[in-house]
């Protein structure tokens, strides 16, 4: 039986599947989006016809894997557990506006082929403004419900996005989800729900944490919405928890990242590498300043905000108070720092002390992302990491807090940015991915808490993936619990991105040393990958599982 799949203008183009009568006539012709190079990926399997059709009773078995288990804390630092497992994200339009699984036919020959790589699962989100669009507490899950039946189908595993958040605006950003219309109607009623910073501009992206326990929406906290939303994600896919779905990322801000809304790309707002801007500009965060200001008998200091932090696209030393010897490092400076860094520390405690109750004893892990800011690291304030809410400068720990934070709630810190080189970065940005991830690491590991990781851009060459596998290992600080690969899209299935995949996949099965994809895979399946020259079709790739 051969498995094709072809490349068109668009995911899946109907017209030429519309003929088939059944499901096997069907998989031998799914279509994918045109492609150049003209040349395809052939991924042929030598094993008997018997072998090579997936039983029910297989897929039973699979169910019963766990990704993570929940005693104790996995460090890969010895040969049994260094297997590090790679997930791959799916597209941000996965399932569509009107609640429904996007492309279900392209979706399920991409997730055979991604098994047929040795992929552990995929990531989706689970988007808040699809989810309870229709209004407070209406909950629509059909379409995620159609994606895990699928999953779970091709043997594969799930990670589930909480994302309270919108799409649309930043780095990656495909398409646009705005939060859900009742919720941007109490916001336009009432702007002060979302982040503001020093010129007034309004942040739509997420709420602000400012009210995370005040009743401004439909008489429920921020912090109430989000617990009601994931009791009703656990209670409508309970039967899988643990099973299929082994993980729950739970959206914390922007990108569902635990930040502020710093460095916002919409309209030009925000171009790398500028330090960003606070978000402590709407009326609760104003009022919280005030309150902790009066506190040490210091009133001045809560009347606002830092007045010399600069601009969006400032560099540190166009500033007074980001610069060498700025405002950052003094009492004035110490104190915003420790209310700023500490309100959002906070606020992801408040929705993972939720998350926690609600998922506690189903058997999946719950993780929180941490945004990889790697622009201005080297110099002494840190300033891009002040502004996003993570206090990290030369002499202070940003990290270290957050970490343990999440070790309260037994949640994996997933970090970015695990693809990058310093010596790859601009000389004039101050970046150092590098020692970020290191400095990451050894938080991770000193909060006795799991260390997972994403790449912050897409990325498809060997120098990406091999520096993802030397971060993997535990030589300093944590290794990787798993690995959650950027994105699932049209360019990942030509032909040296695919081979690309397929051997990083397998060298993180081997622990993430960068071993050379054999022509014969060495776990006995006799998978290999091989080229085909197409002839008679321009722009055509196709993917055969022979």
């Amino acid at each position: 039986m051969t498995l094709t799949l072809r490349c068109s203008t668009s995911l899946i183009n109907l017209r030429d599947t519309k003929c088939l009568k059944t499901p096997v006539e069907f998989f031998d012709t799914i279509c994918f989006a045109q492609i150049k190079p003209s040349r395809g990926i052939r991924v042929k399997n030598s094993m008997t016809q018997e072998a090579q059709v997936l039983s029910t009773e297989g897929w039973r078995n699979e169910k019963r894997e766990k990704l993570h288990t929940l005693s104790g804390v996995h460090h890969n630092n010895s040969k049994d557990d260094s297997r590090v497992p790679v997930f791959v994200m799916l597209p941000l339009d996965t399932v569509t506006h009107g609640g429904h699984l996007n492309k279900p036919r392209a979706m399920n020959a991409s997730l055979m082929a991604l098994k047929s790589a040795g992929v552990e699962g995929v990531m989706v989100d689970a988007w808040w403004g699809l989810v309870e669009k229709d209004g407070p507490l209406k909950y629509n899950w059909e379409g995620y419900a159609e994606l895990v039946q699928m999953v779970q189908k091709h043997g594969l595993k799930l990670q589930v996005v909480m994302s309270f958040h919108q799409c649309g605006g930043n780095v990656g950003d495909s398409c646009s989800i705005p939060l859900p219309p009742w919720v941007l109607e109490e916001v336009s009623g009432n702007p002060d729900l979302v982040y503001t910073d020093r010129s007034g501009r309004r942040n739509p992206e997420y709420i602000s944490l400012g009210c995370d326990s005040l009743p401004v929406l439909g008489g429920r906290t921020p912090v109430q919405v989000y617990s009601d939303y994931m009791r009703s994600f656990r209670d409508r896919f309970s039967e899988y928890l643990g099973e299929v779905i082994v993980e729950i990322q739970v959206g914390l801000g922007p990108c569902g990242e635990l930040r502020y809304p710093s460095y916002p790309e919409s309209n030009g707002t925000w171009k790398f590498p500028g330090i960003g801007e606070f978000q402590s500009y709407d009326k609760y965060m104003r009022a919280s300043l005030a309150a902790s200001a009066e506190a040490i008998g210091k009133k001045d200091w809560g009347k606002s905000g830092p007045q010399d932090a600069g601009q969006y696209n400032q560099f540190p030393e166009d500033t007074g108070f980001f610069r060498r010897e700025g405002t950052w490092s003094t009492e004035y400076g110490k104190f915003f720092l420790e209310w700023y860094s500490g309100k959002l520390i906070q606020h992801g405690d408040r929705i993972l002390a939720a998350a926690e109750g609600l998922f506690q004893g189903t058997g999946a892990k719950l993780s929180g992302k941490v945004a990889g800011i790697h622009w201005h690291y080297r110099s002494r304030s840190h300033a891009a990491e002040l502004t996003a809410g993570y206090y990290n400068t030369r002499y202070h720990d940003g990290y270290l807090p957050i970490a343990r934070m999440l070790a309260k709630h037994r949640v994996i810190l997933n970090f970015t940015c695990m693809e990058m080189k310093d010596g790859e970065q601009p000389q004039h940005a101050n970046c150092s991915p590098e020692g970020l991830v290191r400095q990451v690491k050894m938080a991770t590991r000193d909060a006795g808490i799991e260390l997972a990781g994403e790449n912050a851009l897409e990325r498809y060459d060997a120098s990406a993936y091999g520096q993802v596998l030397t971060t993997s290992r535990s030589d300093s600080g944590n290794g990787l619990s798993a690995f959650t690969y950027l994105r699932m899209n049209k360019r990942l299935f030509e032909e040296e991105n695919w081979r690309q995949l397929v051997q990083f996949v397998k060298s993180m099965q081997d622990g993430g040393r960068n071993t050379k994809l054999a022509e014969s895979d060495s776990r006995g399946t006799d998978i290999y990958v091989g080229f085909i020259k197409e002839k008679n079709v321009k722009n055509i790739k196709e993917l055969a599982l022979v």
